[in-house]
């Protein structure tokens, strides 16, 4: 295994079809990556890469519209290729009140999933606004963590308005800050590196204890340079290995780090061994291993 890659879309129909608001904008931006694909060849293109994926589902009928990658089938998609994807990301509405608390414990509880991921802006909500406090108590004391996107999104990006999407609920300080000091046990990973405050939210995970970065979403040369410096430095325990797939694959990524050449261990921390830790995944990573071997 070269890497555990924390933030990936599987992109087959159904998450297409749910993510369909915003796919043409993706798609001008990433030219033409964020189209549908098998299954198949989701999990062949990590086998390629020696890589373990966590997946995310789709939800956010409120903001976005469209339709829901729903958790039951990411669940199955963890069952049907378990040498490949590690249990995932649930997602849920954050307006769907009691029902997506419900929805919540049962991902965790009956599903198996490992957290849940938020995406502010194109969800419609601000993290630290306390009617959305009952989320983050639920999940602390499930003991799961939560995976909240954070600073500008390539949702919308170009389109006018940016698609009514607002940046400011991906802003660091209130959103990010505010929750992880109201809820300390809460496990909570920033994703993306948080550009155009990534300062602040490189200030956020030296703070707090319970925050940590994943740096999907931008080419390794692209990630702001405070962010890399402190990547060997202060926050060499807490960055995570995320490609944000299909975007980019995790062996061009991993191959883009590497010539980063940063210092000796550096490396496999954030390629895997900070994921491991962070997020508790030794059993998840063991069974994968076994289910590799059996298929050999």
């Amino acid at each position: 295994m070269r890497a555990i890659d924390v933030h990936v879309h599987p992109m087959d129909d159904a998450y297409v079809e749910a993510s369909a608001p915003f796919i043409p904008a993706a798609n001008r931006m990433f030219k033409g990556k964020f189209s549908a694909r098998p299954d198949q060849q989701i999990a062949d293109d990590f086998r390629r890469d020696d890589a373990l994926a966590i997946p995310i589902a789709w939800d956010a009928e409120h903001g976005a519209g469209g339709s829901v990658y729903n958790n039951e089938r990411l669940a199955a998609l963890t069952r049907d290729y378990p040498d490949v994807f590690l249990p995932g990301w649930a997602m849920v509405d954050p307006w769907r009140g009691r029902k997506g608390l419900e929805e919540i414990e049962h991902a965790i509880k009956d599903l198996g999933l490992l957290g849940v991921k938020y995406q502010p802006p194109v969800q419609g909500f601000a993290p630290a606004d306390k009617q959305f406090y009952p989320i983050w108590d639920l999940l602390q004391s499930l003991g799961a963590p939560v995976l909240i996107h954070c600073g500008t999104t390539a949702i919308g990006a170009g389109e006018p308005g940016g698609l009514g999407y607002k940046l400011e609920y991906a802003r660091p300080i209130p959103n990010i800050d505010s929750v992880a000091a109201d809820f300390p046990r809460l496990n909570i990973v920033a994703a993306h590196p948080g550009w155009p405050w990534t300062e602040e939210l490189i200030a956020v995970a030296i703070h707090k204890g319970n925050v940590s970065i994943d740096i999907s979403g931008w080419g390794p040369k692209y990630v702001p340079a405070p962010l890399k410096h402190d990547m060997e430095r202060r926050l060499q325990d807490k960055v995570l290995f995320g490609s944000d797939y299909p975007g980019w694959s995790p062996g061009q990524c991993c191959d883009e780090w590497e010539m980063e050449n940063f210092r000796p261990g550096v490396i496999e921390k954030l390629f895997y061994k900070n994921a491991m830790r962070i997020l508790k995944l030794e059993d998840a990573v063991a069974k994968a291993e076994k289910a590799a071997g059996a298929a050999a």
